[in-house]
């Protein structure tokens, strides 16, 4: 078995030949081309498939999940289909997006409210499940500790300007190229209730931002220049908490999902 690490085979060819239940990670195939090649059952996650042609493809019992644009099937744009799909089916949903002060200030608090259902749901199962996992997805612990990093990453660092907001627990996603300095603990099993405190201060300091909000400061941009993630300069403050909002939302259906397949009684 051929373990290649850490090398530049970009331009190899590959013909007839058997690369099944081979591992793929941080491998770019950008411009690749694929003729013939039989993908059932793969696995794909946190892949960046922009400007991808697929034709002439068999596509059954296919399974997508992640952010859609300009996604043509037979001819078709589906994301706005499936946009407004989602939309009926949680009325709610569309507030994860705001435009304006009032917007944030009446979605922050939504979502607040639902994810304290949703941990009311996780607490009616015993503390292990809440460490399981569900198709390979993340546990309810590991999904709080990538909210808290995900708040800390886009509130704390880049609007609040701390250069390092970290808590040991927070986790990034799991293809991040990692940092130094920025903690990554996938092994962790933490109770519930300290990811819990830790996820009370952070959303206390979104909640914060927030109801400061203006008009002026929420067109305004903000800029990160220390080592670490995000490093971005100009970047809108709107986006950053654009990117929180669809976080929380996002992952709170996923949680809801692994907590009915895990047996949680269903919310009143």
């Amino acid at each position: 078995m051929g373990d290649f690490t850490e090398q530049n085979l970009s331009g190899t060819r590959f013909e007839r030949v058997d690369l099944r239940n081979a591992s793929f990670s941080q491998v770019l195939l950008n411009d690749s081309t694929l003729r013939a090649v039989d993908l059932s059952g793969a696995d794909i996650r946190g892949a960046r498939l922009h400007g991808v042609r697929i034709r002439g493809t068999e596509l059954h019992d296919v399974e997508i999940s992640g952010d859609l644009e300009n996604v043509v099937v037979n001819g078709v744009d589906i994301a706005p289909l499936v946009e407004r799909e989602l939309n009926r089916l949680s009325p709610d949903r569309a507030k994860r997006r705001p435009q304006d002060v009032d917007g944030f200030q009446e979605a922050w608090p939504l979502i607040a409210r639902l994810w304290e259902r949703t941990t009311d749901r996780a607490r009616s199962l015993p503390p292990e499940a809440l460490h399981a996992s569900v198709n390979g997805e993340w546990s309810f612990i590991e999904t709080l500790r990538h909210l808290n990093f995900a708040s800390a990453a886009w509130v704390a660092r880049m609007i609040l300007g701390e250069p390092s907001p970290w808590h040991p627990l927070d986790l990034p996603w799991d293809e991040a190229p990692g940092w130094e300095g920025i903690p990554w603990d996938r092994e962790a099993v933490p109770p519930l209730d300290v990811v819990l405190a830790v996820r009370k201060e952070r959303q206390a300091m979104v909640g914060g931002v927030i109801a400061s909000l203006t008009d002026e400061s929420l067109a305004s941009s903000v800029s990160q220049t220390a080592p670490g993630w995000p490093q971005l300069d100009g970047f809108p403050l709107k986006e950053c908490l654009l990117i929180v909002l669809n976080e929380e939302w996002e992952h709170r259906r996923y949680a809801e999902r692994d907590l009915t397949a895990l047996g949680a009684p269903a919310s009143d």
